[in-house]
């Protein structure tokens, strides 16, 4: 048993899709969520980039005795996991890929969808997955640039993101998509309009519920699980405003939580976590 926080981090507020999965999935366990708002949207920055923030992120979450820390973010994920392991290699990461694997498992037209940032789609991790898991599936493969911008605003079903929306979706509509898989962790906040747009024949894949399956497998394997009449929680920390985080919250549906700041220095290599 292990009562130590698990880390979780995210250039923005989308990572709270997985946290939210992971506290369904695993009640007791105390949880630290980072958003690197300051930051947002990783998508568009170079993965040299969002490599150095993620190093000093992970820092940061080592220094508060995190037991295991969740990447989740695609952008990051695709970046920087290789990177993070290499360099701390006692601990314990789990990180985000592309669910490509399911779509292609559940296609019946031999056509599925993916929507991401482009730096997931320009990285080695997406182009591996497409290769390992979808050799005989046409993948249809669209960048969504301003879309996380669109959620951390809090505009969900505004005329401008279903406008948005549709001008990336309508074509892969057109060309008999049958699973399209959210490859960002934002993308779940606006899942509502987009099976509005897609309809019912198409199924809509979040690999939230799989990560926080795979982060209890991690757990268990390492005897890490929180003792079982822990009390659960969740505090977060934002380099960008508190009060803009927290008005955000109840936009996205999300529970009130605990949100703290943090701060960048020494040129976006040292982090530093408010009290």
């Amino acid at each position: 048993m292990d009562p130590r926080p698990i880390g979780i981090f995210d250039s923005g507020i989308g990572g709270l899709t997985v946290t939210n999965a992971m506290q369904q999935a695993l009640p007791t366990e105390r949880l630290l969520y980072f958003a690197d708002t300051v930051h947002i949207p990783y998508g568009q920055r170079s993965l040299e980039e969002v490599r150095q923030f993620s190093t000093a992120i992970t820092r940061v979450l080592i220094a508060a005795d995190c037991k295991l820390i969740v990447i989740a973010c695609n952008t990051a994920s695709a970046a920087a996991l290789a990177h993070l392991r290499a360099h701390f290699p006692t601990v314990a990461f789990v990180g985000m890929e592309p669910a490509v694997k399911p779509a292609v498992e559940q296609t019946l037209s031999g056509v599925v969808g993916v929507i991401a940032t482009t730096a997931t789609f320009q990285s080695a991790v997406y182009a591996s997955v497409v290769g390992r898991f979808a050799k005989d599936v046409e993948v249809i493969h669209q960048p969504c640039p301003g879309l996380v911008q669109q959620i951390e605003a809090g505009e969900l079903e505004t005329d401008h993101t279903e406008k948005m929306l549709r001008g990336w979706l309508e074509p892969m509509l057109a060309k008999n998509i049958d699973a399209l898989v959210l490859g960002c962790t934002h993308y779940p906040f606006v899942r509502p309009l987009i099976e509005r747009i897609l309809g019912p024949s198409v199924r809509i894949i979040d690999p939230a519920p799989a990560v926080a399956k795979q982060v209890d497998r991690i757990l268990e394997q390492r005897d890490l699980n929180a003792p079982a009449k822990q009390v659960g929680g969740l505090v977060a920390y934002t380099s960008g405003a508190t009060e803009q985080f927290t008005a955000l919250l109840p936009l996205l549906g999300l529970e009130q939580m605990e949100v703290r700041g943090a701060v960048w220095g020494d040129g976006d290599e040292v982090l530093e976590l408010g009290g």
